[in-house]
Formats: C-alpha cells, sequence, structure tokens
C-alpha cells in the first residue's frame, strides 16, 4: 500500500457517515424548516378583538396579531412529513380507535390518539385541534398527533424544550434571566417587563391569578417573573386561616404535550 492510500484511508475513515434512520430522526432541523408561532394572552386576542388597529401584521410569523405577543419555533406538517420520509420511505400512522363508521375516533375535547410507525418502532401521540372547526380542524388534529408523536422519536426535540417544556429548574441557577434571553427562542426583555408591570399592578389576590393565567408559558418560567408574581402574592395574601393560597392556583404548570 503507498503513501498516498495510506493517507486516503485514514481520511475516509474519519469522514462521518450520513445519519439514518432513527438517529436522522433527532438531528435538529435546518432553520429554513423551523416556523414561528405566536402564542398571545386571553387579554391580547381580546385587545385586538375589540380594536383591530391595536394589531400588527408581524414579520416574523406573518399574522395579524398584538405587538407584544410571545413567538414560539415550531416545526410544521410539511417539514416534519419530509424528515420522516427521509428516516423512513415505509412510516406509516394509524389512530388508536377507530368510530362505527370506519373514521379515526375522535374524544369528547375534539382530539386524537395515533400510533406513530417508524423504522418498525412504534409511539404514541396525541392531537388537538386548537379551536379550529370543520376541515381545518381535521388536518390540525392529524399534524399535532404527528408532531406529538414524533417527538417521542426526539424530533425537534430541543424546539419543544426549548418552548413549553422548558422550565426554570432545568437553567443553571446562576444563569437567571439572562439565559433565556440568550437562548435566542424565549421571550423578549419588553415582554418580561410587561408581565412583571402586570403582576406587581394586581391589587387583589383573583387578579394576580387571573393575570399570572392569561401569561404565556414561556414568560411564567422567567426567573424574574416568579419572583415578581411571589413578591407581590406576598403582599396581597391574608392571613392563612380565612384565605386560600395563591400558591395552589398561580403556580405554573408545564403543558401535557
Amino acid at each position: 500500500m503507498t503513501a498516498q492510500q495510506k493517507i486516503d484511508k485514514e481520511k475516509a475513515a474519519t469522514v462521518e457517515k450520513p445519519k439514518q434512520g432513527l438517529d436522522l430522526l433527532r438531528e435538529p432541523f435546518p432553520p429554513h424548516h423551523i416556523s414561528k408561532l405566536p402564542k398571545p394572552t386571553k387579554r391580547q386576542t381580546e385587545e385586538v378583538r375589540n380594536d383591530f388597529k391595536k394589531g400588527i401584521r408581524c414579520q416574523q410569523c406573518g399574522q395579524w396579531h398584538h405587538p407584544q405577543v410571545v413567538h414560539l419555533d415550531y416545526v410544521g406538517h410539511a417539514a416534519l412529513t419530509d424528515r420522516l420520509l427521509d428516516c423512513d420511505p415505509n412510516w406509516n400512522w394509524e389512530p388508536v380507535a377507530f368510530s362505527e363508521v370506519g373514521t379515526p375516533l375522535m374524544d369528547d375535547n375534539g382530539g386524537m390518539w395515533i400510533k406513530l410507525t417508524v423504522c418498525d418502532q412504534t409511539r404514541l401521540g396525541y392531537g388537538h385541534p386548537d379551536g379550529k372547526r370543520g376541515g381545518d380542524a381535521i388536518k390540525e388534529v392529524i399534524g399535532d398527533a404527528l408532531r406529538n408523536a414524533a417527538m417521542r422519536f426526539g424530533a425537534a426535540l430541543d424546539l419543544w424544550h426549548k418552548g413549553d417544556l422548558h422550565g426554570p429548574e432545568d437553567e443553571p441557577e446562576d444563569k437567571g434571566d439572562e439565559g433565556q434571553k440568550q437562548n435566542g427562542n424565549g421571550p423578549s426583555q419588553e415582554a418580561i417587563d410587561n408581565a412583571k408591570d402586570s403582576l406587581a399592578n394586581a391589587d387583589t389576590l383573583d387578579r394576580l391569578r387571573a393575570t399570572w393565567s392569561d401569561l404565556p408559558k414561556p414568560v411564567q418560567h422567567v426567573a424574574a417573573v416568579i419572583e415578581a408574581k411571589d413578591k407581590r402574592k406576598a403582599a396581597l395574601e391574608k392571613p392563612a386561616d380565612d384565605t386560600e393560597s395563591v400558591t395552589d392556583t398561580v403556580d405554573d404548570e408545564i403543558p401535557h404535550q
């Protein structure tokens, strides 16, 4: 074997082989496959509904909504389907149950459980219509269920984690708010400041509870916002013998995905 052949062999050994199958499914999605999902609070939605001039045509997602809406990164139905085909051209999904007429069975919430099979491995997933109706609701349920089931395989797991699943206990203690701002996908500083001001201005425990419930989950997970809520709660809370503890009702929850 010549010296050049040895060099070529060593280079070939060091070249990383392209990932395939389930390993490929876990690979991060390229930026052009990632979309922006606006997550307005109830109050922001009502403000724009009552006066559309309070909304803006968003440069990030292209939708009309309140200017202070928080956005989450997500992978759409088409991008996920493309990745599934790259991983396994024979991938398939099916509903967990069928109705009497042979259509996929929906639950009382309009949602559907599915089984997603990729590379001969099967995972459960759940999708819901998110307020949509008619044919759009069915398509939303299918797409949502596929994203949910694919996440069980690790698809776009980093995006789920930085969004709804990213609680403050997952961050190192010394990062504080900076860790939220540096990830590039968390709430803006303006959204954080607005949340802190709203919590600080709550004049009753009921108002504090309602304000907290209206905040998007990513904002609820910011340490400074949690601190503002707890500080205002302590100021408003009456003696424990005649007042319901606000902790049981306004502490953040990690939603089931």
